[in-house]
């Protein structure tokens, strides 16, 4: 098969398929006009039944049932085109075809016997005398009634209004020729032809319902395009927002961490015979400066990404490429520095237990990381708010994922009034869901704090783990 035939049969086959579709296509009511398109479309269905049974019943003599019902059955598929237009267009070309044919036979009638044919009671030869008795009228309208014509030329232009142009060029070509057809096989002298003017109506409807449908298509892709140019403008103004607060954490935040460092590491020379504890404890005050500086830079990489974490998990360095490590040169704290973690706390003056449950098993480096990040802030948590309290760190291993749960006791005294905003355990909740998990906090009935977290194992954010109910303290927990 060559180019050209199958070019035209894959042609042929999409006509096929869009002519031949019963797929709904609704009239959208308009903003202003609300449904005032539908009940103009009520109105000439109405009107082109009232028309149809005078023109059908009286001009052509069909038959009081026969006019009734080809009426109804036009009229019927202007009101169903506001639905179903090209279902719509085969009744009325159906209808138009069954009513043509009806004529015609009624014209063949005339020609058999004339008594019974169209010539009117005060019918003329066009010079104002009288036809003869039996003589027919050649002023009847075939193959298209005037108000049949007008019900199609309506449909068409409501399925115009919706549907492609391959679509509407089908149904017109396909319209045309059913009219010539008509005419050219069943026509004879007989009667006043209407296929000319009902081209005129047919090719005008389709070109103001293409016309009203590109004009609303060109306005949805402007409205389209205005609101891309509006999220790129709040985009930008993000992005700049972000590196202004990146460019002041810099300049602000990171020079005093440094500073922080450097006379942690000069304060033992500056003291005769300095303790072992005040070298360990400023040890650790510098360790912690260094540490926060490396957090601080991991921000400042994401701050001022053009894919920032809250343009979503997908981005190249958004949410779920910091959580799996491929933001640039993003640390990747795991499970391994759990141990180094908890040392740091107890240094701080909290008393951390460790318990490990269950078969210790591979975990993504998404896991392990938001573990290690709740196991953190949990213990920063109780650092704060729970002074002089024992903090028990449990981690169960289970063939479905990670249970995390720091407990923490009745604090020993008052905590003093700590500035923040209190987004912890927001964010904590925010690395559980986005891998899938839950994590729950409340206050235990010993006056402590407890939080609990469930991470799937593989970390995927579609699967509903089915979490552990096992409770291995005895401590009420959520």
């Amino acid at each position: 098969m060559s180019e050209v035939e199958e070019r035209l049969t894959r042609g042929l086959r999409l006509l096929r398929e869009d002519l031949w579709s019963a797929k709904p296509h609704p009239l959208p009511p308009s903003a202003r006009l609300r449904r005032l398109p539908h009940g103009l479309v009520v109105v000439v269905a109405l009107v082109t039944t009232l028309g149809n049974i005078e023109v059908m019943g009286e001009s052509y003599r069909l038959g009081a049932q026969y006019a009734l019902l080809c009426s109804l059955a036009q009229a019927a598929a202007v009101v169903l085109a506001l639905w179903w237009p090209v279902p719509a267009w085969w009744a009325s070309m159906v209808v138009t075809t069954v009513v043509a044919i009806g004529v015609r036979a009624q014209l063949f009638t005339q020609q058999t016997d004339p008594d019974s044919g169209f010539r009117r009671p005060d019918a003329t030869d066009g010079l104002g005398s009288p036809l003869p008795h039996g003589t027919p009228d050649t002023d009847v309208p075939w193959p298209w009634s005037p108000m049949g014509l007008i019900a199609h030329a309506v449909i068409l232009f409501l399925l115009a209004l919706r549907l492609p142009n391959r679509v509407v060029i089908g149904s017109l070509v396909l319209t045309t020729l059913g009219t010539f057809a008509l005419q050219g096989l069943a026509g004879s002298h007989e009667y006043a032809p209407t296929t000319s003017l009902a081209l005129v109506f047919f090719v005008g409807a389709v070109l103001l319902g293409s016309a009203i449908r590109g004009r609303r298509e060109a306005r949805t892709q402007l409205v389209e395009l205005t609101s891309i140019t509006a999220e790129e403008r709040a985009r930008r103004t993000l992005l700049e927002e972000r590196s202004r607060i990146a460019r002041e954490l810099h300049d602000v935040v990171a020079h005093h961490m440094s500073v922080i460092s450097i006379q942690a590491q000069v304060a033992p020379h500056l003291v005769e015979n300095p303790s072992e504890e005040l070298k360990e404890n400023l040890h650790g005050i510098r360790q912690n400066a260094l540490e926060a500086l490396t957090e601080l830079r991991r921000v400042l990489g994401v701050l001022r990404s053009e894919n920032p974490p809250d343009a979503g998990p997908d981005g190249p360095h958004g949410i779920a490429a910091v959580t799996e490590g491929t933001a640039p040169h993003a640390p990747q704290p795991t499970l391994d520095r759990l141990d180094a973690l908890i040392d740091n706390t107890r240094a701080a003056g909290l008393a951390v237990v460790t318990e490990i449950h269950g078969e210790v098993s591979p975990l993504s480096s998404g896991v392990e990381l938001s573990a290690y990040r709740i196991v953190q802030e949990a213990l920063s948590n109780a650092l704060r708010h729970a002074p002089g309290s024992t903090v028990r760190v449990e981690l169960t291993h289970f063939p479905h994922g990670l249970q995390v749960r720091v407990i923490n006791s009745r604090p020993v005294r008052k905590a003093p009034p700590f500035p923040g905003a209190g987004h912890g355990l927001l964010g904590m909740r925010e690395r559980a869901a986005m891998l899938g998990g839950t994590l729950m906090a409340t206050e235990t009935s010993h006056g402590g704090f407890a939080v609990v977290a469930f991470l799937p194992r593989d970390g995927d954010p579609g699967s509903e783990p089915a979490q552990p109910t096992s409770d291995t303290t005895g401590e009420k927990s959520p």
